[in-house]
């Protein structure tokens, strides 16, 4: 942690920027101090081509006046904008300042679009067409990225277009997942199942639960070792969706199907964790998108005519 809280690179950075504007001066001043001899033309004696001659003339002013604005400019730059390493500037601009600044802005210019859903149930926004397609954009800016473009999700991401939820469906419970974010915490049950034939039998059983290919006989030699797994999944295998435990009877794997896939997952455990994004997008924004999601795997509710 230490390379991350020391001030060396802030110096760093300093110590480079400060040397390299000083360096520009010093060799301007160096140039200008250079005296080259010169022949009775005024040429520095290099030809080139034949009739190519190198003069020797100085700096035209007009030059070394913008190059010595440009110097002073950049010092007074760093005075007031960060440049310096750590130092923050004068003005007290950052760049995240001026996003969450320009953000802010936009969610401004944004609300009245947002206005007319924020009364409205999410049932009913979802079957505004409208509303759907700005919960669409929203989807895609800010979900796609992990649940897909069409929402089915991968390994590891859920599917949002089915009927099988890890916490729960209902539009509260899925704007309390966008807003706050989840995180699923499957430990290592390896230690309290026992062998690793043992592993294997609990596996099988896992498989036989939802009528998934498996050998018989290891699966009824892992049913009494599935009894540590039922504290989350429950005795029958279904899950619980207050501790975002999924349901093991049906046909729906996460994180990959088969004695290998489930077996892994016993002995290391998961941790998969949804973002929240309370701090991305506003309340209005997260209604809407809520009401998407919702929609996804439900029947909206015709949005009331005005």
């Amino acid at each position: 942690m230490s390379d991350f809280i020391s001030q060396f690179w802030s110096n760093y950075i300093t110590v480079i920027t400060v040397a390299g504007i000083l360096g520009c001066l010093l060799l301007l001043w160096a140039t200008s101090r250079t005296k080259v001899n010169s022949a009775a033309d005024n040429t520095t004696g290099h030809v080139w081509d034949e009739d190519l001659r190198e003069m020797n003339n100085p700096l035209p002013l007009w030059w070394v006046g913008l190059f010595l604005i440009t110097i002073f400019f950049s010092f007074g730059y760093l005075v007031a904008y960060p440049g310096l390493g750590s130092h923050a500037g004068k003005l007290g601009w950052s760049s995240q300042g001026q996003y969450e600044k320009e953000v802010a802005k936009a969610n401004e210019a944004l609300k009245p679009l947002y206005a007319k859903f924020d009364g409205m149930p999410p049932q009913e926004v979802a079957g505004d067409a409208k509303a759907m397609a700005i919960g669409e954009r929203l989807f895609m800016n800010n979900c796609a990225q992990c649940h897909g473009s069409d929402a089915r999700g991968s390994k590891g991401f859920p599917n949002l277009t089915d009927t099988d939820w890890l916490y729960g469906g209902s539009p509260e419970t899925i704007k309390e997942t966008i807003t706050k974010g989840r995180v699923g915490n499957m430990p290592p049950m390896v230690a309290a199942v026992g062998t690793p034939d043992d592993v294997k039998n609990v596996a099988h059983y896992v498989l036989s639960l939802s009528a998934s290919p498996h050998e018989a006989a290891r699966a009824s030699q892992g049913k009494e070792k599935f009894a540590v797994c039922a504290a989350c999944h429950g005795l029958d295998g279904k899950g619980n969706q207050a501790m975002g435990a999924p349901n093991l009877t049906d046909k729906i794997w996460l994180h990959g199907v088969g004695e290998e896939a489930i077996a892994a997952m016993v002995n290391g455990g998961k941790v998969n964790q949804m973002p929240a994004q309370e701090e991305r997008l506003t309340a209005s924004q997260i209604h809407v998108l809520t009401a998407y999601v919702w929609g996804l795997s439900n029947k909206a509710t015709p949005a009331a005519k005005n």
